[in-house]
């Protein structure tokens, strides 16, 4: 479709490659976590990353599954330096067991993509009783983020380099319930419509980067699926 082909004022399309966007960059030195690294748009991230020298922390819900795709980075590019640790965002214990771990490890953090998701299942809830989607997609990453906030900002501090907080988001945030995010019917399975819960979650995930960018005072950018904050000043 021509939308795709259509370049932006980055000069880049919604079919630009991630090879292409970071041809020339060198990030060498830097430490990102990429979570749903084990699949799609999160392995392939995690690829080129690695590809351009930055340590990757592959945050994923299968670890068996992750190291495979470890692995298969590995054979391709065998300096790439990867780790790869349990999170399962639909679980809040998860998400403070792996922001623990994370920073009992001492790994800086430059870099932090919420990348992982689920898309329009069945009505049903997280171990914390939660609607699956809006639990995994919007508040596992918002409670990730702010438990590493710290840490981002010290590195940022430290390396006196800008970091990112990446919540990869959709154009189906455009395509949800007439009220916006229903918080007061997040659980309601009488009224649920799969693809609108997926796109309050959507929009759950854009409203929290502009939040995130009104309290830091940084610059926000809207790029295709993804809402960038870009930290420069602490």
């Amino acid at each position: 479709m021509w939308i795709f082909g259509r370049k932006g004022g980055s000069g880049f399309s919604a079919s630009s490659t991630a090879e292409e966007v970071t041809q020339g960059i060198d990030a060498t030195g830097l430490t990102a976590v990429v979570t749903g690294a084990s699949s799609g748009i999160g392995a392939e991230t995690t690829r080129v990353l690695a590809m351009r020298g930055a340590h990757v922390v592959m945050a994923v819900r299968n670890v068996k599954t992750g190291a495979k795709v470890k692995e298969s980075i590995l054979k391709e590019i065998p300096p790439a330096k990867i780790d790869v640790m349990e999170l399962d965002l639909s679980s809040m214990e998860s998400v403070r067991k792996f922001a623990s771990e994370y920073t009992s490890s001492s790994y800086p953090l430059n870099i932090l993509i919420n990348n992982a998701g689920v898309m329009a299942p069945p009505f049903m809830l997280s171990q914390d009783n939660i609607e699956l989607q809006f639990a995994t997609n919007h508040l596992g990453h918002f409670l990730l983020t702010n438990l590493l906030l710290e840490n981002l900002k010290n590195t940022a501090q430290q390396s006196h380099k800008e970091g990112r907080i990446v919540n990869v988001s959709s154009m189906g945030h455009k395509f949800t319930y007439r009220e916006g995010i229903r918080l007061d019917k997040i659980n309601d399975k009488d009224s649920y419509t799969s693809w609108y819960a997926y796109g309050q979650s959507k929009l759950a995930n854009i409203l929290h980067a502009n939040e995130l960018a009104r309290r830091f005072k940084v610059n926000y950018c809207l790029l295709g699926i993804e809402a960038s904050l870009y930290f420069s000043d602490w």
